[in-house]
């Protein structure tokens, strides 16, 4: 017990030093409460001050970032729509999966003053608009295709869609480095190959075929750049299909370098040198996915080729290609009069080539003296408007939807207020309604030149059989 004791007698005494020590310290020595608070106030005042000085920054970057004359207009009409380039959001699934790079893009114009005016209204609107703008069918593409299932017509004005007795076609197949990127259950590749392959099997035997590629030599790295933009080979004909021969030529190559492109298309004039438009009926589809990576001038080789004696339809299918490699391709067929078809699938791509094959049957029937049947074209060419139509409302509701989706995401990263996201959701649907009466109108003016085509079609029928049972 005096243990005890003692021991609490001592903590007492220790306790009561320490307090004494405590009282003598100066006020410096130990803040109090209020000179905490003040620290605390000061840091907090600083921190505030940094946000605001921060957004104004901000605001004043935004300002000088992008004006709205460096905007390109929302398209108004078919041509401007059908004109326009994929967006970089044009083909994203789910934007609030993205929001790192939706707040990159938008970073560009930055947050939206507090009192935006409607110039501001409109530079934000279009802005979105050209992150999601779709990739709009040309109907100038379905048009020329009219005219191509119109294949031996001699009303036709150009005399290369004229039915000859011999018939060519030369495919040109990119095999750079690009086309191993996967698509569906194989590479592109693969899967160019097998639509190829599917096609060139059901011409008629009287047909001459040929199969040309590019790029399959070498790597995509500079060191190679010469030897692959050399590489260029026909591997198969001018000769009549032959399956092993054929499969032959198509497995002894795979997807490696650079795009030849233009030097391709020169190679292919010269073998055709010998079929003139006179005696042949000379087409070539180039299957692609990229841009021309060798220096050469593809467009300019293939308005050339055009023109030669040989004369051949250019047809054009991009594979998966992205804005810029689509806006050469489709360069390519339109200074060549040929079609361009953008394929995203095997699917799509195998109906390109399916087409082809039914131009081929019309040269057989035609060589077997058949009469084409207009009223089953007329049909067709309903079909082709429907789903024309259908692709063009399909990519305005995608737009739509995509911009209200982009304007919650931005709404969400602190890029503008509710009420300005729901201003800006109210021009989107302004905007939209728009596009989808251009897209009605198209259809309607094209049900018309597809009325007016058949009906000039029939007379022309009607005053030959009337002029040969009046001999």
């Amino acid at each position: 017990m005096r243990k005890k004791f003692r021991f609490l007698a001592i903590a007492i005494i220790l306790v009561m030093f320490t307090t004494a020590c405590n009282n003598n310290d100066t006020e410096e020595s130990q803040p109090d409460d209020n000179d905490v608070t003040a620290e605390e106030e000061n840091d907090d005042s600083t921190e505030s001050k940094a946000e605001n000085e921060d957004k104004t920054d901000k605001a004043e970057q935004s300002s000088d970032n992008i004006s709205l004359e460096e905007l390109p207009s929302i398209p108004t009409d078919i041509g401007g729509l059908a004109d326009q380039s994929p967006g970089i959001f044009a083909n994203a699934e789910n934007l609030w999966d993205m929001e790192q790079e939706v707040e990159e893009e938008m970073q560009k114009l930055g947050e939206m003053s507090e009192n935006p005016t409607d110039e501001e209204y409109e530079k934000y609107l279009r802005y979105m608009y050209s992150l999601v703008a779709q990739d709009y069918p040309n109907p100038e593409d379905m048009v020329k295709k009219w005219e191509f299932a119109s294949f031996g017509n001699p009303d036709l004005p150009d005399a290369k869609f004229h039915f000859k007795e011999n018939y060519n076609i030369e495919i040109i197949l990119d095999s750079s480095g690009s086309m191993a990127n996967l698509a569906g259950n194989g590479t592109r590749m693969d899967v160019a190959k097998e639509s190829i392959n599917n096609f060139l099997s059901e011409v008629p035997e009287e047909a001459n075929v040929s199969l040309r590629v590019y790029g399959h030599k070498g790597t995509g790295d500079d060191s190679d750049k010469e030897m692959s933009c050399n590489a260029i080979e026909q591997v198969y004909g001018f000769d009549s299909y032959n399956e092993g021969e054929f499969q032959d030529a198509l497995n002894q190559f795979q997807p490696k370098g650079w795009t030849p492109l233009a030097d391709a298309l020169k190679q292919s004039q010269d073998a055709l040198g010998e079929f003139d438009v006179e005696n042949n009926n000379n087409l070539i589809y180039v299957v692609s996915d990229g841009i021309e990576t060798c220096d050469g001038d593809p467009v300019e080789v293939a308005k050339s080729l055009s023109e030669s004696n040989a004369s051949p339809i250019i047809n054009i299918i991009g594979f998966q290609t992205d804005a810029e490699a689509q806006e050469q391709l489709e360069e390519m067929a339109d200074v060549s009069g040929g079609i361009f078809a953008s394929a995203n699938n095997e699917e799509e791509l195998q109906e390109e080539f399916d087409r082809a094959e039914e131009v081929l049957e019309a040269w057989k029937d035609w060589k077997d003296d058949a009469i084409k049947d207009l009223d089953a074209m007329e049909v067709d060419n309903s079909f082709d408007i429907m789903a024309l139509h259908n692709d063009w409302s399909s990519a305005t509701l995608s737009m739509k939807n995509k911009m209200n989706r982009l304007s919650n995401v931005a709404e969400n990263l602190g890029f503008f207020t509710l009420d300005q996201k729901q201003i800006l959701q109210d021009k989107i649907e302004e905007t939209m309604e728009g596009i989808e009466q251009i897209g009605d109108q198209l259809e309607k003016d094209l049900e018309e030149l597809s009325k007016q085509k058949i009906e000039e079609a029939k007379s022309s029928v009607e005053d030959k059989y009337n002029k040969q049972t009046e001999n």
